[in-house]
This record gives structure tokens, sequence and C-alpha cells, in this order.
């Protein structure tokens, strides 16, 4: 009807209104925002404040399904019209919202709904709480961030705003988190107290969801799946599509701790749906799908997922989902082998992860894999130091799920160095506590570790048994890549040559490659190391077996 007539009409625009809330009631706000602004086109000029309220519910709808296209639109609208500031302001928020993780280019937009604020706690609150994300998410800036936030909640509680005050506590309390601060706990509590009517900024500024991925960074994961569920159907309802997808990769990520790959693996295919069909910030979507692909699906697909995810972050200047896609790609190439590979990209996330002051060691767990990509490229004296650096910090915190994981690097790092016992009771020791934790990869990739140990010390019967029960952890948990690289080490399928237990995992690599027949650039090229690298690393090798040459290099590895 209101396509079929280009004339104002004020019942037809009334008529529209009512069919966009219904729409907004079930949770279908990117159709509300175009009904809206038909309503508004169809609004008679003498209604001129009608028309105002229906272009801002639009913008506003528009924000909540993340469809920048339709709430800019609507802005202009707004803005060329007598609108009041805290219509503007509104409207301005609304951009803001749908904007998504793109938050670096829009520091005009956030300028100008400052002024507009002025004088009204209530909206200067809000105007703040966006300033506090963006600060996280373009700025890479938690510091900032929390004082932002700090400023939004003084300002929410003189406004009477007990909901922003709650979200401006949500805020303070996870950059509390990843800076380290001993009190982050205790202000999502005070946040937690609040009355909790529907959030108008999203569930995933609400301090029920920060519960829930403080459950997961904590590996609670029982509870982190108990309240997702409660969660999911709620967002679902509330028709915000960036709600949705941070419910579905928090199960998706849960999952997948627990060894539940195949429901892992369907939460992150609807997450990517999603993504695609609201026209979301895709950055966040190829992290989770990478995330889901290195676990069940292919470690190639998972590095692909993870560049697009890459590329997408930088397009967008999000520095947190940025660490998130070189993290996922850092795993997959230290699995696979490219030790090199593994320690730029994962260095590289150190390096993001330090700029942006995170402290906390369980809200990405880069550390011990960054740690067993140095031993895996013979620089087990760095991996040791990063450890030792690490350590202090998730003790003190009681991370100790993070801290099994430096164990199992640490474990590595005592074979490289030669401590072959003390690397096998660590590794073991390890293994069973990421059982007792209820974490059947982590159980997994420590057991891999350990017949890596055993293989060097020639023990094919440990090792045998140490792979065997890898197999079956991955082979249950449907962790199919996981699954076919403990079957590529078995021993029967891959024996040791006898010359390889005197080198380390990167000098054995290059020792077979240049006794295989590759030259010097050759090596070099598929090992990701210079030239010069490869000639120092050859001449210990050629010292160790007490060779001169490829030729005895090669009768060496043969044990003849």
């Amino acid at each position: 009807r209101a396509l079929a007539v280009d004339t104002p009409d004020a019942e037809l625009a009334a008529d529209i209104t009512r069919a966009a809330d219904a729409c907004r009631r079930r949770g279908q706000r990117a159709l509300a925002a175009e009904l809206g602004l038909l309503a508004a086109e169809r609004t008679p000029a003498a209604l001129p404040q009608e028309e105002l309220a229906r272009l801002v519910g639009a913008a506003e709808d528009a924000g909540w399904a993340g469809r920048a296209d339709l709430a800019r639109r609507a802005t202009r609208a707004v803005l060329a019209r007598d609108a009041s500031p805290a219509q503007r302001v509104r409207a301005r928020l609304a951009v803001i919202d749908a904007a998504g993780q793109a938050l670096a280019d829009l520091d005009e937009t956030i300028a100008h709904a400052v002024a507009d604020a002025a004088g009204d706690p209530s909206l200067q609150a809000a105007v703040q709480l966006r300033i506090a994300w963006k600060h996280n998410i373009g700025d890479g800036d938690p510091v900032r961030a929390r004082d932002a936030a700090a400023e939004a909640g003084a300002l929410a509680k003189a406004g009477g705003d007990q909901v922003a005050e709650a979200m401006a506590l949500t805020v303070r309390a996870r950059m509390g988190r990843i800076l380290g601060c001993p009190d982050a706990e205790d202000i999502l509590a005070e946040a937690l107290a609040l009355p909790a009517p529907e959030v108008p900024l999203g569930m995933r500024n609400a301090p029920q969801f920060l519960a829930v991925r403080h459950a997961l960074f904590d590996d609670r994961l029982t509870d982190a799946r108990r309240q997702l569920l409660v969660l999911l159907p709620a967002v679902q309802r509330t028709g915000s599509a960036e709600d949705v997808f941070e419910v579905l990769r928090s199960m998706t990520e849960t999952e997948l701790r627990r060894g539940r790959c195949v429901r892992a693996t369907a939460h992150a295919r609807r997450a990517l749906e999603l993504t695609i069909e609201a026209g979301l910030s895709p950055g966040p979507a190829w992290y989770v799908a990478a995330t889901a692909e290195a676990a069940a699906g292919s470690f190639a697909r998972a590095a692909a997922y993870a560049r697009r995810g890459i590329r997408a972050s930088e397009e967008e200047g999000d520095q947190v989902f940025l660490s998130r896609g070189l993290y996922v790609l850092g795993t997959v190439e230290l699995a696979t082998g490219e030790a090199a590979k593994a320690v730029a990209t994962l260095s590289r996330v150190a390096a993001l992860e330090e700029a942006q002051q995170v402290v906390d060691p369980s809200v990405l767990r880069w550390h011990g894999e960054l740690a067993e990509a140095l031993v895996a490229a013979d620089a087990p004296g760095e991996a040791a130091g990063l450890l030792d650096r690490v350590t202090p910090v998730a003790r003190s915190l009681g991370r100790t799920t993070v801290l099994a994981a430096l164990d199992r690097a640490r474990g590595l790092c005592l074979s490289a160095r030669g401590e072959p016992e003390r690397a096998v009771a660590l590794l073991e020791a390890t293994a069973e506590r990421f059982g007792g934790f209820g974490l059947p990869l982590e159980r997994g990739r420590t057991l891999l570790a350990l017949a890596r140990v055993e293989r060097r010390r020639r023990r094919r019967a440990p090792a045998r048994a140490a792979l065997r029960a890898a197999a079956e952890l991955f082979e249950a948990a449907g962790a199919g890549p996981w699954l076919d690289l403990a079957r590529e080490n078995a021993p029967e399928s891959c024996a040791p040559h006898p010359g390889v237990a005197a080198l380390t995992e990167a000098e054995a690599r290059l020792a077979l490659l240049v006794a295989g027949g590759a030259s010097n650039q050759e090596a070099a090229a598929k090992l990701f190391l210079s030239v010069k690298t490869v000639e120092a690393r050859l001449t210990r090798i050629y010292q160790k077996l007490d060779v001169r040459s490829r030729a005895q290099l090669a009768t060496a590895l043969r044990g003849q």
C-alpha cells in the first residue's frame, strides 16, 4: 500500500507505523526500519513532529539491525529537519550502533553527538558509552575506554538512568578484566545488582552477557552454556543482529572448549550466515568460522578464513578482532609444522595485545602457543623467557587453565633444553589437569606434545600410547584435523630416523629436508627462514652428528 502511492496520507502513514511496531515486537528490526522510513515519507507536511518521531524510530531500528545504510538515510533526514537536540543525538547514536566494529571513522559523528547532548546527563551518558566502545575496539585503548565508561556511569546516575549505569559498570568490568584489575568481578557484581529491564543498547553490552564471557574465560563452561541457552531466545526476540551474533560466537567458543565440535560448527555456520544476511562487520564472523574449522573442519580452510578476517579487521580498524584472527592463524601454522610462520604471526599478536595493554592472559591465550612455536623454531631460550614473564601474572589472577597451557609449552621447552625426564613428568601431569578441567582438546594436544618428547627419547611404546589416547579424545570430540595429526604422527607410520634423536625439532626438520636433496635456498623457502639461518643451523647439525657433507648426513639419518 505504501509503495502503491507517492502522495502524503496521514491514515496510511499511521497504518505503516503500526506495522513497523508489530515487526519491532517480533524482532524484525530491519523491516521495522524500512517501514518506519516509508511511514515518514507518507506523513503530511502538516505533521512534522510525527514525521520526525518516525524517522528517529527508523534510525534506531536500523541501528539495532546493523543496517548502516538505513541508519544513515534516516539520520540524514532527521538532521535536515527542525529536530530537537535529543532527536539529533538519538539518530547519530543509531549510526554509531549500526557501524558494528567499524568505529574508526566516526569521530565527527561522535563530536556532533557530544555537542547536542550537552546539558542532558542521560544523553551524555549514552554518548560516553559509545566513546568507551570506540576507545576499546577502534583505538585498542582499554584505559581510555574504562575512563569513558566511568564518566558515563556518573552521568547516568545523575540522570537517574539505571540501565545506562549498569552498562557503564559493565564496560568498566570488561576493561578491568582486560587490564588485570582485581576489582573487575566486584564491579560486574555491582552491575548485576541493578535492575535489568530490556537493554536499549543491546544485550551484548549488558552485565548478564559479560558474566557469560567471564565464565568462558575461566572455563566454567557448564555455567556459560546454561546462561547462553537462556540468552539466545531473548536476543532473537529483540531483533538485534549483533546480539544474536555475539551469543552464537560465545556458544561456538564454549562448545569448542567442551570438546563438542559438531555443535560448535553449527553455531559458527549460523553466525556467518547471520553476518552475511544482516551486513554485519565480517571480521568477527570469519574469526568464529576459522576457530570452528581449526577444531572440526580443516586446517587449510581455517587459515583461509582467518586471513579473510584479518583483512576485514584491518580495513575496519578493529584492533580486538585483528588480534583474534591472527591468533587463529598462528595456531594453525603451529599445528601444521610451519614454526617460523607461527612465530611471526603470534609475535604480531603479542605486539598488538601489548599495545592494547591487555594483561589478563585468559582473554586471548596466545602466550603458550607462541612459546610452543618458539621451541619448534629452535628458540627455547626465548620461549622460557616468555613463560617466566606470563606465569606469575596468570598465577596472581588465579587463571588455572592458562597455567596448564603454559606448562604444556614449558614441557616442550624442557625437552628442547635436554631435560626429557622432567618434560615427560610435567606433560603427563598437565594432561591429567586438563582432563580434570573438562577440556578434552587441550588434553589431546598435551598428549601429542608428550608423544613428541617420548619419540625423541626413542621410547616408542609410551609415544604410541600417548598418540592413541590423543586420537581417542579427538575422535570423541569430532576434532577431525587434530585426529588426522595424531594418526600422521603414529610411530608405525612415521618412525623416526635414528640420528634425529640428537637434534632439536627445528634441526630435525631441516636435516630431513637437506638429506632428501633440498638445497639451502629450497630449505629456507620451505621453512620460512633466511638462507643465512639455514646455513648456521646446518653447521650445528653437522657438529651434533659428526658429519661433513650432505651425503654423510643422509647416511647418518639412515643409521648406517
